[in-house]
């Protein structure tokens, strides 16, 4: 409990400092949270990876792999989808933060200079609301009220944590106003000098989370060849689909009984006479996929033969490398078409723009 022995001036200013001491963490929190914000708002208006829907961003991602050219990435891609989509959001949000122009610290300095600007309008409003009214004699109860509630919409302070000096005899409120705006200058001082040194490490709540929740969709993955369900709803009703179905031998498939990884697409498939294997010994027409049960039987997947040419040139690109993931050869029913391999990757590139 805070207790002010001295009356007068001194008791005012030792309630301002107080009231300060309690101000600073929530004020350092809402800086960090609205800047949080402003960079996820501000990279979802300008960065053009995420201009549009997940879709799009996924094309973006695609590419990226492609330039790139390492393997690694392709197989994090195809293992964890999600984990890459949000590393991938998180890398673009660092490059955007700490590139040559600073662009945290001016983002930081921004949030403070507004927020602080909040805290000062709310010390005068309440002094303004306050101080004619005759008919109270607790003043401060109703001043600490005011500020509490005119903050609440920035600023996270906690009325019943001033329970302590909300009974102190003060009845000049027009000095109180002035010992507040005395007390808050070297508040934000030795805040902005704190936030001159933060990095990103500095958030509660990651800028890449807040920007990764706006293209948060579905993550059900085809049982068949992985790829992501194009829903923009998680947990939407009716079945999981997409546009394009890739080989499945990104989930591993081979044929039966040999080493042949299977470069046909599911979507090809299920318009063919193939059967797979669930369990030990269960062989199931892939046209009536369905009655395989979950997670099959929640899918939509229409007969369609046209594959990306941007996956014909993966698997060509990268033979070998999937021959050693997978522990299966493209050879046998599962040669790679000539055709495929003349895919040049800018060819691959122009038809995912598509």
């Amino acid at each position: 409990c805070f207790q002010i022995s001295c009356q007068g001036a001194t008791s005012i200013t030792t309630f301002a400092v107080f009231l300060c001491d309690k101000i600073a963490p929530a004020l350092r929190h809402a800086v960090y949270e609205k800047t949080a914000l402003d960079i996820a708002g501000d990279m979802k208006g300008k960065a053009t990876d995420f201009r549009g829907a997940r879709s799009s961003l996924e094309v973006c991602i695609l590419r990226y792999m492609a330039q790139e050219e390492k393997f690694a990435n392709f197989k994090e891609y195809l293992k964890n989808p999600r984990g890459f989509f949000e590393n991938y959001i998180k890398t673009r949000v660092d490059e955007y933060c700490l590139d040559k122009n600073r662009r945290l610290e001016m983002f930081l300095d921004c949030s403070l200079t507004h927020l602080y600007e909040c805290i000062q309008r709310a010390v005068s409003l309440s002094t303004q609301t306050v101080k004619d009214r005759k008919d109270r004699n607790d003043k401060i109860s109703l001043w600490l009220d005011e500020f509490c509630s005119t903050l609440g919409e920035v600023i996270n302070l906690p009325r019943r944590d001033l329970k302590g000096i909300e009974h102190q005899e003060i009845t000049d409120i027009e000095f109180l106003n002035n010992a507040m705006t005395e007390a808050l200058a070297p508040l934000k001082d030795q805040l902005k000098e704190e936030l001159a040194s933060a990095d990103m490490s500095s958030f509660e709540r990651q800028p890449y989370l807040i920007l990764a929740e706006q293209f948060a969709g579905c993550w059900e993955q085809c049982p068949f060849c992985g790829a992501i369900c194009t829903s923009t709803m998680p947990n939407h009703d009716g079945d999981h689909q997409l546009v394009f179905h890739r080989p499945e031998c990104f989930t591993g498939r081979r044929w039966h009984k040999t080493d042949n990884l299977v470069i046909d697409i599911c979507s090809s498939s299920v318009a063919s006479d193939c059967l797979f294997r669930i369990g030990a010994d269960t062989w199931i027409y892939y046209r009536q996929y369905r009655s395989a049960g979950p997670p099959y039987s929640k899918w939509n997947i229409r007969p369609d033969p046209s594959m990306q040419a941007y996956w014909k040139w993966f698997v060509s690109h990268f033979r070998t490398d999937l021959e050693r993931l997978y522990n299966g050869k493209f050879h046998g029913k599962g040669e790679i078409p000539a055709e495929w391999q003349k895919i040049t990757k800018q060819e691959a590139l122009d038809q995912l723009e598509k």
